[in-house]
């Protein structure tokens, strides 16, 4: 009598989906219809699943999350903080503490829950980010630090979300900046390749929005010089960015976003009175002299004939 030996699958088992809660604070939804717009959501998904989301199908509404609040592996948080601020009848320092405590990794996701963006203008004594109060840091997960990685912007781009998830899935490490960014993003300049770059070194300055020629930063106030993000690497709907619409970039992936008087650069004497990072003023100054002294006629003209 044969007595075969049971088969045995060689087929490798798909690997355990991460478990993410996206908790919302005080917000306008921006990063959350940002995400929406992500050309490969639906491979991220394939690695992911929501405990809770606003939005997308999920485990949990968020009465039942605040009845029994779970592990996970990503917290992703979308909103300013404020301590007495509720969801689901519970305030926000009891609930961001106890789902911090009890995740891996923690996300800022955009400008507000990074450093309190535009909500805490209305009350910048109580709103925050959920590390930090603009510049400082002393927001109320400052003994989770380690756990937090920060995604400014307004919103932030999605790719840049959906590369730190992915990142995380594989398990590879995230080399951050001073504000708990990832240098893989936010090493950049907004600057860096922006199509104006050429005007900007001639000085050749654009007056209006909307148009395709000429430099954004002395008459429009482009903080590109200034900002941090790869919104001019990694295009929005791989398509484009505020800088190639003829829109000035308004800083919003740095602590100090919203500036004042954003579309202005404020100025001594025709003389820019903040020079772009890393350019010393006696330099800036001498080669801005000998650009000026330039007439070019290629940059002068429009790129595109409107009469022909």
């Amino acid at each position: 009598m044969n007595i075969r030996s049971p088969k045995i699958s060689t087929m490798p088992s798909k690997p355990a989906k991460l478990r993410v809660i996206w908790l919302q604070g005080i917000t306008c939804n921006g990063n959350n219809h940002s995400f929406l717009n992500d050309s490969s959501l639906g491979n991220l998904l394939e690695t992911i699943e929501f405990i809770h989301h606003p939005l997308l199908p999920c485990k949990k509404t968020l009465k039942e999350l605040v009845k029994k609040l779970p592990q996970s592996d990503i917290l992703i948080f979308e909103g300013a903080y404020k301590a007495d601020f509720e969801r689901a009848g519970m305030p926000m320092e009891l609930l961001l503490l106890t789902l911090a405590y009890k995740t891996k990794h923690i996300i800022a996701l955009g400008s507000c829950a990074s450093f309190g963006g535009i909500f805490k203008e209305n009350d910048p004594q109580n709103i925050r980010g959920i590390l930090f109060d603009k510049e400082e840091e002393h927001g109320l997960l400052k003994d989770y630090r380690e756990k937090v990685i920060t995604l400014s912007g307004c919103p932030t781009h999605p790719k840049w979300l959906s590369f730190v998830i992915d990142m995380i899935v594989q398990g590879k490490n995230i080399v951050l900046d001073e504000y708990r960014r990832p240098k893989e993003l936010y090493g950049y300049l907004v600057h860096n390749g922006c199509l104006r770059n050429e005007y900007f070194e001639w000085k050749v300055d654009s007056e209006h929005f909307g148009t395709k020629e000429g430099c954004l930063f002395y008459a429009q106030g482009c903080q590109g010089p200034f900002t941090h993000g790869s919104c001019n690497k990694i295009l929005w709907n791989d398509v484009s960015s505020k800088t190639r619409i003829g829109m000035p970039c308004v800083g919003c992936t740095e602590p100090s976003f919203p500036k004042k008087d954003l579309f202005s650069t404020k100025t001594y004497m025709s003389i820019p009175a903040e020079m772009p990072l890393g350019v010393p003023k006696r330099s800036y100054l001498a080669l801005a002299g000998a650009a000026k002294s330039f007439h070019i006629k290629r940059l002068e003209g429009k790129l595109i004939d409107d009469n022909a």
